[in-house]
């Protein structure tokens, strides 16, 4: 299958999962920015909440939200390599966060979701589809007006790069 139709098919996947869920407005951005394995990596991502917390604690609640995001990924690939590519993601993600109390704002989120890669290797490593599923685990502090800001550090990961063979 083509990385064209490959496209095609997540996003269509991604308007059926948008209207389903009566997403009707964005709720926050992210700016994301990271280097691992040498490849730095930027991101932007929408994202909108749940709505309905999945359980409501005395002082803590666990809730969910979307985050719909475009990435670049590049490094500095020998001449004849692939040394950069663009990745499009839909996640949900799931949060611990306490409502109330001496750590009012603090939060724990963990996540999985669908990735589609626009190519399959940069530099010597070699991804074996642009379908990857990626996670990631944060903690962070959400301050301000309604808890409006917030400030994370997440570990992500997709599916292990593999060496080019031959």
């Amino acid at each position: 299958m083509n990385v064209k139709k490959t496209a095609s098919i997540g996003i269509a996947a991604v308007v059926s999962i948008l209207t389903s869920t009566g997403a009707s407005a964005v709720e926050g951005v992210a700016i994301e920015a990271g280097n691992g394995n040498g490849v730095d990596v930027g991101r932007v991502a929408v994202q909108w909440d749940w709505r309905r917390p999945f359980y409501q604690g005395q002082n803590w609640h666990l809730g969910a939200y979307w985050d719909l995001g475009l990435g670049y990924w590049n490094d500095n690939a020998a001449p004849g390599q692939n040394n950069d590519l663009y990745e499009i993601g839909l996640t949900p993600v799931f949060r611990v966060q306490r409502d109330a109390g001496v750590f009012k704002g603090f939060y724990a989120e963990a996540a999985l979701g669908a990735h589609l890669l626009s190519k399959t290797s940069i530099d010597e490593r070699r991804m074996s589809t642009a379908f990857l599923f990626g996670s990631h685990l944060g903690v962070g502090y959400r301050f301000g007006a309604k808890g409006a800001n917030e400030l994370s550090t997440r570990r992500t990961q997709r599916t292990r790069l593999l060496p080019c063979a031959g």
